[in-house]
Protein backbone atom coordinates (compact mmCIF):
# COMPACT_ATOMS: atom_id res chain seq x y z
CA UNK A 1 0.00 0.00 0.00
CA UNK A 2 1.93 3.02 -1.21
CA UNK A 3 -0.44 5.40 0.57
CA UNK A 4 0.14 3.78 3.96
CA UNK A 5 3.91 3.67 3.38
CA UNK A 6 3.99 7.33 2.45
CA UNK A 7 2.10 8.26 5.64
CA UNK A 8 4.19 6.22 8.11
CA UNK A 9 7.21 8.58 8.15
CA UNK A 10 5.29 11.83 8.62
CA UNK A 11 3.00 10.28 11.24
CA UNK A 12 6.03 8.95 13.13
CA UNK A 13 7.51 12.47 13.16
CA UNK A 14 4.23 13.86 14.48
CA UNK A 15 4.22 11.19 17.20
CA UNK A 16 7.75 12.26 18.17
CA UNK A 17 6.58 15.87 18.62
CA UNK A 18 3.20 15.22 20.23
CA UNK A 19 3.94 12.42 22.71
CA UNK A 20 6.62 13.44 25.23
CA UNK A 21 6.87 10.10 27.09
CA UNK A 22 9.44 7.86 25.31
CA UNK A 23 7.65 4.63 26.28
CA UNK A 24 4.26 5.89 25.07
CA UNK A 25 5.90 7.24 21.92
CA UNK A 26 7.52 3.86 21.17
CA UNK A 27 4.23 2.08 21.82
CA UNK A 28 2.42 4.40 19.39
CA UNK A 29 5.07 3.79 16.73
CA UNK A 30 4.78 0.02 17.20
CA UNK A 31 1.02 0.25 16.74
CA UNK A 32 1.58 2.29 13.60
CA UNK A 33 3.94 -0.36 12.22
CA UNK A 34 1.44 -3.11 13.12
CA UNK A 35 -1.27 -1.22 11.23
CA UNK A 36 1.00 -1.02 8.18
CA UNK A 37 1.67 -4.78 8.39
CA UNK A 38 -2.05 -5.52 8.68
CA UNK A 39 -2.85 -3.35 5.65
CA UNK A 40 -0.15 -5.09 3.58
CA UNK A 41 -1.42 -8.52 4.65
CA UNK A 42 -4.98 -7.64 3.65
CA UNK A 43 -3.76 -6.38 0.27
CA UNK A 44 -1.77 -9.58 -0.27
CA UNK A 45 -4.77 -11.75 0.64
CA UNK A 46 -6.91 -9.83 -1.84
CA UNK A 47 -4.33 -10.26 -4.61
CA UNK A 48 -3.90 -13.99 -3.94
CA UNK A 49 -7.66 -14.59 -3.85
CA UNK A 50 -8.01 -12.85 -7.22
CA UNK A 51 -5.20 -14.97 -8.68
CA UNK A 52 -6.74 -18.17 -7.33
CA UNK A 53 -10.19 -17.26 -8.63
CA UNK A 54 -8.70 -16.59 -12.04
CA UNK A 55 -6.73 -19.85 -12.08
CA UNK A 56 -9.82 -21.87 -11.09
CA UNK A 57 -12.09 -20.21 -13.64
CA UNK A 58 -14.06 -22.52 -15.92
CA UNK A 59 -13.39 -20.13 -18.80
CA UNK A 60 -10.44 -21.66 -20.70
CA UNK A 61 -9.16 -18.25 -21.82
CA UNK A 62 -9.02 -16.96 -18.27
CA UNK A 63 -7.57 -20.06 -16.61
CA UNK A 64 -4.84 -20.52 -19.25
CA UNK A 65 -3.84 -16.89 -19.71
CA UNK A 66 -0.88 -16.88 -17.34
CA UNK A 67 0.57 -20.25 -18.36
CA UNK A 68 0.24 -19.30 -22.04
CA UNK A 69 2.09 -16.06 -21.41
CA UNK A 70 4.87 -17.98 -19.67
CA UNK A 71 5.14 -20.36 -22.64
CA UNK A 72 5.68 -17.37 -24.91
CA UNK A 73 8.50 -16.17 -22.66
CA UNK A 74 10.03 -19.67 -22.64
CA UNK A 75 9.98 -19.73 -26.46
CA UNK A 76 11.73 -16.37 -26.54
CA UNK A 77 14.42 -17.70 -24.19
CA UNK A 78 14.80 -20.96 -26.13
CA UNK A 79 15.22 -18.97 -29.34
CA UNK A 80 18.85 -18.49 -28.22
CA UNK A 81 19.66 -22.05 -29.39
CA UNK A 82 18.90 -21.53 -33.09
CA UNK A 83 20.41 -18.03 -32.82
CA UNK A 84 23.66 -19.64 -31.68
CA UNK A 85 23.61 -21.92 -34.72
CA UNK A 86 22.87 -19.00 -37.06
CA UNK A 87 25.73 -17.05 -35.44
CA UNK A 88 28.12 -19.92 -36.06
CA UNK A 89 27.43 -20.00 -39.81
CA UNK A 90 26.28 -16.44 -40.61
CA UNK A 91 27.43 -14.04 -37.89
CA UNK A 92 26.20 -10.94 -39.78
CA UNK A 93 22.66 -12.36 -40.03
CA UNK A 94 22.67 -13.28 -36.32
CA UNK A 95 23.90 -9.78 -35.46
CA UNK A 96 21.14 -8.20 -37.55
CA UNK A 97 18.51 -10.42 -35.90
CA UNK A 98 19.89 -9.58 -32.45
CA UNK A 99 19.90 -5.84 -33.17
CA UNK A 100 16.32 -6.05 -34.39
CA UNK A 101 15.20 -8.01 -31.32
CA UNK A 102 17.01 -5.58 -29.00
CA UNK A 103 15.34 -2.62 -30.68
CA UNK A 104 11.96 -4.30 -30.35
CA UNK A 105 12.44 -5.30 -26.70
CA UNK A 106 13.75 -1.84 -25.79
CA UNK A 107 10.54 -0.37 -27.19
CA UNK A 108 8.36 -2.32 -24.74
CA UNK A 109 7.22 0.02 -21.94
CA UNK A 110 8.64 -0.54 -18.48
CA UNK A 111 5.13 -1.07 -17.10
CA UNK A 112 4.70 -4.18 -19.25
CA UNK A 113 7.91 -5.66 -17.89
CA UNK A 114 6.56 -4.99 -14.40
CA UNK A 115 3.31 -6.66 -15.38
CA UNK A 116 5.22 -9.70 -16.61
CA UNK A 117 7.14 -9.95 -13.34
CA UNK A 118 3.98 -9.57 -11.31
CA UNK A 119 2.15 -12.15 -13.41
CA UNK A 120 5.02 -14.62 -13.24
CA UNK A 121 5.42 -14.29 -9.49
CA UNK A 122 1.66 -14.25 -8.94
CA UNK A 123 1.19 -17.40 -10.97
CA UNK A 124 4.03 -19.10 -9.10
CA UNK A 125 2.59 -18.04 -5.73
CA UNK A 126 -0.91 -19.18 -6.70
CA UNK A 127 0.38 -22.56 -7.85
CA UNK A 128 2.35 -23.03 -4.64
CA UNK A 129 -0.64 -21.89 -2.56
CA UNK A 130 -2.87 -24.35 -4.40
CA UNK A 131 -0.40 -27.18 -3.83
CA UNK A 132 -0.14 -26.40 -0.12
CA UNK A 133 -3.95 -26.29 0.18
CA UNK A 134 -4.24 -29.51 -1.83
CA UNK A 135 -6.30 -27.91 -4.59
CA UNK A 136 -3.63 -28.17 -7.33
CA UNK A 137 -1.53 -31.20 -8.02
Amino acid sequence: MPLIESLIGPIAKIIDKVIPDPKARDKAKLELIALEGKQEMEALKTQISAILAEAQSSDPWTSRARPSFLYVIYVIILWSIPMGIIAAFQPQVASSISNGMNSYLSGIPEALWGLFGTGYLGYTAARQWGKVKGVDK
